[in-house]
């Protein structure tokens, strides 16, 4: 009798290891969120990027009255870019691109 209970007992246990193993392994492929090449490469050919004039005057009057390119030399440009970058937020290829066309207009 009890080498039928533990016989049982060990059959039930097995089941139930077995039935955790099953429902928490999973067939389904990782999931990334890479791109493949080929979309990454449409959509960087038709990204439209603006140019230094357009960011300068959305960015510049969004908190005040942009200042015309002629007002600062080169070297002042290059120090206004650095701190209005931290101040508006901008990102570095944004502050260059604002910076070259200041100092082309003046």
């Amino acid at each position: 009798m009890k080498t039928i209970y533990k016989t049982v007992i060990g059959v039930i246990i097995m089941t139930i290891v077995g039935i955790t193993a099953v429902a928490c392994s999973s067939t389904k492929k990782g999931y990334t969120d890479v791109q493949d090449t080929a979309t990454a490469a449409a959509e960087e050919e038709f990204k439209i990027e603006k140019s230094g004039a357009q960011m300068w005057g959305e960015t510049c009057n969004r908190c005040h009255i942009a200042p015309s390119p002629a007002d600062y030399n080169d070297t002042d440009w290059e120090t206004i870019s650095l701190h209005m970058r931290v101040r508006a937020n901008l990102t570095e290829h944004e502050s260059k691109k604002i910076e070259e066309f200041l100092k082309s207009a003046n």
